[in-house]
């Protein structure tokens, strides 16, 4: 079995856990922001790598285009991205094809070397001109792709597939056998076959069967081997949620999955399979799009409050424990909830521990 990056998608918990992981970083919001003296921050909405952020190129959105070099990145160990620059400001970023970069490294600095093949020209990139997403690897330069590297448990996975849709394509398993009384020669055997193959097999398998001339069928059951081969399927889906660090449940396993797991297994996807990448895009954007001489005051961050997105529940409660903190003050959670300020939502003030103003007395009349 050929396993490339290709054939590896085709392998359903593959291409799970790379979604799980790509559509995460699509989806989470990359923002550029800027520290103040007093050490907190602002959205720097104006500074050159926050437009490229946002749209990339012309016909490719910011979440999209993270989303695809963080899925080359996974299946092919890297993901490369060509910075377009006017006058030294970065106005443009195109995806590159990881199969035609090379990295190499500098013989006197050590320093990474990009080469991209065009036709039958190899191309020498600046690396201040290449934005590089890389999965672990060895040297430091490139990094290795996971599907390369459990290409043995990937390729055990679809070969079970492929014989469990061949095994299924004809009747799921030979439900039994059908003797006759007397031997037939090979053309009547052949007949036979070909007749109850047509009136039993694939689809029309678990209808009442009419035997003649004899036949008797004895039904087979399942043995130890088929429960072993069904183990051993399973085994490869935890294998390849190992390979790529995302929880079980993330790759829609649920036979472990209970209602004290659901939450901790969410924290562990974003504790040891998500940081490793955000915190590799951070890096790179402050690297190769932000100039360095702003590189102590100008940062990239992501924003991991879309993770919960989808739970208002969870979204309000954390609201309401940050604004009973005073970390933050009504109007900063209106605003993360696109709604508009009120009057007196900027003061910093518990709402649990606050005392009512005494209403005014009435004058009698």
């Amino acid at each position: 079995m050929a396993v490339t990056p290709r054939t590896a998608m085709t392998c359903a918990p593959v291409r799970c856990a790379v979604q799980a992981i790509a559509e995460a970083i699509g989806q989470l919001p990359l923002h550029v922001y800027e520290r103040d003296e007093d050490g907190s921050k602002e959205r720097a909405a104006d500074h050159p790598a926050q437009r490229v952020l946002i749209d990339p190129n012309d016909w490719t959105a910011g979440p999209e285009f993270r989303e695809q070099l963080t899925r080359d990145a996974l299946l092919h160990g890297n993901g490369y991205a060509f910075i377009n620059r006017v006058e030294g400001r970065p106005v443009e970023l195109l995806r590159l094809d990881p199969e035609s970069i090379s990295v190499t490294a500098h013989p006197v600095t050590g320093e990474p070397v990009y080469s991209r093949k065009d036709g039958n020209v190899q191309r020498i990139i600046p690396r201040s001109e290449i934005l590089h997403i890389r999965a672990p690897g060895f040297d430091g330069l490139s990094g290795t792709s996971p599907v390369q590297q459990a290409r043995e448990t990937i390729g055990l996975a679809l070969v079970m597939e492929q014989h469990a849709a061949r095994l299924f394509g004809n009747g799921a398993r030979p439900s039994g056998l059908i003797t006759f009384a007397n031997t037939l020669t090979p053309e009547a055997a052949a007949r036979q076959k070909a007749a109850w193959q047509a009136a039993h097999g694939g689809r029309k398998s678990g209808g009442t069967a009419v035997l003649d001339s004899g036949a008797s069928f004895q039904a087979l059951t399942m043995t130890s081997t088929d429960a072993q081969f069904l183990d051993l399927w399973n085994r490869t889906v935890l294998d390849i949620a190992r390979v790529f660090r995302v929880p079980p449940v993330l790759i829609m396993d649920y036979s472990r999955q209970t209602w004290t797991n659901a939450e901790v297994g969410g924290q562990q996807f974003v504790t040891y399979a998500l940081a490793r990448w955000l915190a590799a895009w951070e890096g790179e954007v402050r690297l190769k799009l932000i100039a360095p001489e702003d590189r102590d005051t100008f940062f990239a961050e992501f924003i991991l409050d879309a993770l919960v997105k989808g739970d208002i529940a969870v979204r309000m409660e954390a609201y309401s424990k940050a604004i009973a903190a005073r970390i933050l003050c009504p109007n900063e959670a209106r605003a993360a909830e696109n709604r508009p300020p009120y009057e007196g939502g900027d003061t910093f003030e518990n709402p649990n521990t606050m005392t009512a103003a005494p209403a005014p007395k009435q004058e009698a009349v």
